[in-house]
């Protein structure tokens, strides 16, 4: 094989795994729309939850939770 096959391989090989990452990504995320849409989120505001979700990725995902459990309830 020469190097130029090898390159266009490589090549080859990079596109079909940005591809699968992408795929893998979207489903992942699909996942996570189902569970969203199985909670009540009507009385949430949409800029309140964009805001939760952004914050929650921003500081991850434990740290978030601890916050959150630490604030009282609703009455």
């Amino acid at each position: 094989m020469t190097e130029r096959e090898k390159l266009a391989d490589l090549e080859a090989r990079q596109r079909k795994i940005a591809d699968e990452l992408e795929a893998t990504r979207q489903a992942v995320r699909g996942r996570y729309v189902a569970t969203l849409t199985r909670l009540p989120l009507e009385n949430m505001a949409e800029k309140d939850l964009r805001t939760l979700v952004d914050q929650g990725l921003r500081v991850g995902g434990p740290a978030a939770i601890a916050a959150l459990k630490a604030l009282p309830s609703l009455p």
